[in-house]
């Protein structure tokens, strides 16, 4: 048996190592806490992308002028919107069409904004030389605070009427 003297301070430090553990484990959960509320962020904003460009698209078919195929193709054309520019820094003719700047100051400033988006972040391209078919390519980009580059989400569809 050891003398009781020699043990002296023995449990002060088996408590600090106890400590020091668990705030160590504490100091973790924080950390993984973090990086799950940072995923989670940035998952409901290309939640919202998608549905940004969706939107557009749907607006599209419904706000176009179907009378006449001709018609048809010449009101899609007044959708696009910044057809040059590199990735996410786009240039061009900005789309006049209320439809278009209403959208555009949704993605910016409406109440599922996209954090850190400019309207030349945006763009709607528009193919209707291609026969039969009105292709539309629309690219939404925002920037979060910790992001170091604009992330984007691209959406394409065919929007077509049946002038038979």
């Amino acid at each position: 048996m050891k003398n009781p003297k020699t043990q002296a301070g023995m449990l002060l430090i088996e408590v600090m190592v106890a400590v020091l553990l668990f705030v160590v484990g504490i100091m973790g959960m924080v950390r993984a806490m973090g990086i799950s509320q940072v995923a989670q962020a940035d998952a409901q904003n290309r939640a919202e992308a998608a549905a940004f460009a969706s939107e557009i698209v749907q607006r599209m078919r419904v706000l176009a002028d179907n009378s006449s195929e001709a018609a048809y193709k010449t009101s899609l054309e007044t959708f696009r919107h910044q057809e040059t520019g590199s990735t996410c820094a786009f240039t061009g003719t900005a789309s006049t069409n209320t439809a278009v700047t209403d959208w555009v100051a949704n993605v910016r400033t409406g109440s599922a904004h996209l954090p850190g988006s400019t309207a030349a972040m945006q763009q709607i391209l528009v193919d209707t030389a291609s026969t039969g078919y009105n292709k539309v390519t629309v690219t939404v980009c925002w920037q979060g605070p910790n992001d170091l580059q604009p992330r984007r989400h691209v959406f394409s569809a065919y929007v077509n009427q049946n002038f038979s």
